[in-house]
């Protein structure tokens, strides 16, 4: 399914190989200055989806959860590729600490040549870009089926 930039859209998903391949699809909409939030419950597929972005970005090295170490950078595959870092937000702090700490992570540097994806980043991450891809995930309570809306904010 085509996510075109300014469109926005919902869709099931099925299995995890769909979530990763909608990924791959949003990684077709993207440039390096593109922020990408991904919002939704502990389990609704906010990794798998930043695995399928990266796929399709076409980085190095395995795309996984950067729970522990709140940021990792995925360096371009290709010249003249974006890379992408991957942020996981959920493990700032809370208040104003949480903006403190996004501040530090100086992601607002990363925009100029990469794709920036930050799952548990609704509320937190917006202040980074003045357009941004706001993707929510939810899953069933039973199997893997999953339901993406997104939509484009911002400029």
């Amino acid at each position: 399914m085509a996510v075109t930039p300014g469109v926005s859209g919902s869709a099931t998903l099925p299995e995890t190989a769909d979530t990763e391949a909608f990924g791959r699809d949003v990684a077709a909409a993207l440039d390096a200055g593109d922020l990408v939030i991904l919002d939704g419950p502990l389990g609704a597929g906010k990794t798998a989806l930043a695995r399928g972005i990266g796929a399709g970005l076409g980085v190095v090295g395995r795309v996984t959860s950067p729970t522990f170490v709140i940021a990792r950078a995925h360096r371009p595959g290709e010249s003249g590729r974006p890379g992408m870092v991957h942020v996981d937000a959920y493990r700032l702090g809370e208040g104003a600490d949480i903006l403190d700490e996004l501040d530090a992570l100086d992601l607002d540097t990363d925009l100029t040549d990469s794709v920036v994806v930050v799952e548990w980043g609704a509320g937190v991450a917006e202040r980074l870009a003045g357009r941004y891809l706001l993707v929510r995930l939810s899953r069933e309570p039973e199997g893997d089926e999953r339901t993406v809306e997104w939509r484009w904010v911002g400029e």
